[in-house]
């Protein structure tokens, strides 16, 4: 039986929502709660519902074009009304107005900053070895204070997640980082976090245990 909460999962064409669809189900299960789940692109759905989820893999030049508009202004509204948002990969650095990857796109502009490229080039300080863009693969999270929301439940273990990305936030405001990963050289931004939004570089539904736990998290979260 539905609790009646709504989970409203963007789906702007970009990225496989079936997989974080199905990480939601098996998450909400886990912690015995059952929301109705909608993958949508309507944004009165969006606007109204109780949480949102907002995947996406991909070009942010694509991803800022299917949220202009409609999908955006109601991704603000529902954000500036205090419901749960949790974005993953593009849904965090689309909480930014400007990415390098697309100069001329514009993102959501809820939070100051912009989403830059990590350098291709560079060297492990540790092995020498040349380091590779994209980021791909398991990697440990580093948590910025304890208590961070959803992601308190790692405090006493930061756990290795899943990363697929060239381009990271760099937040105006550092305090906004809750959580970095380190890749050589590079100190990347892992999750931001701030009153009612949550969103991550890694992908929660491809980190197994680790993200499904996340996720049990965020949406047992008030």
């Amino acid at each position: 039986m539905s609790t009646g909460e709504v989970v409203a999962l963007v789906d702007i064409g970009i990225g496989n929502l079936r997989s974080v669809e199905r990480a939601l189900l098996r998450a909400s299960s886990d912690i015995g709660r059952n929301p109705t789940v909608l993958r949508t692109s309507d944004p009165e759905v969006i606007a109204r519902a109780d949480r949102v989820v907002v995947p996406g893999q991909g070009a942010f030049r694509d991803f800022a074009a299917a949220i202009r508009g409609g999908v955006g202004d109601a991704l603000r509204e529902s954000i500036k009304r205090g419901a749960p948002y949790l974005g993953i990969c593009l849904g965090l650095q689309a909480l930014f107005a400007a990415s390098e990857e697309a100069t001329d796109a514009e993102g959501l502009g809820v939070f100051a900053g912009k989403v830059v490229r990590l350098p291709d080039g560079a060297k492990d300080p540790s092995t020498f070895a040349a380091v590779k863009i994209p980021h791909m693969g398991w990697n440990q999270i580093a948590l910025c204070g304890a208590g961070r929301g959803a992601l308190s439940v790692f405090d006493a273990a930061p756990p290795y997640v899943y990363f697929v990305h060239s381009f990271h936030a760099v937040p105006t405001d550092a305090s906004l980082i809750a959580a970095t990963a380190q890749h050589g050289p590079f100190t990347v931004t892992a999750a931001i976090q701030r009153d009612n939004v949550l969103a991550t570089q890694f992908h929660p539904e491809k980190s197994q245990r680790a993200g499904l736990t996340l996720l049990g998290a965020f949406l047992g979260s008030r």
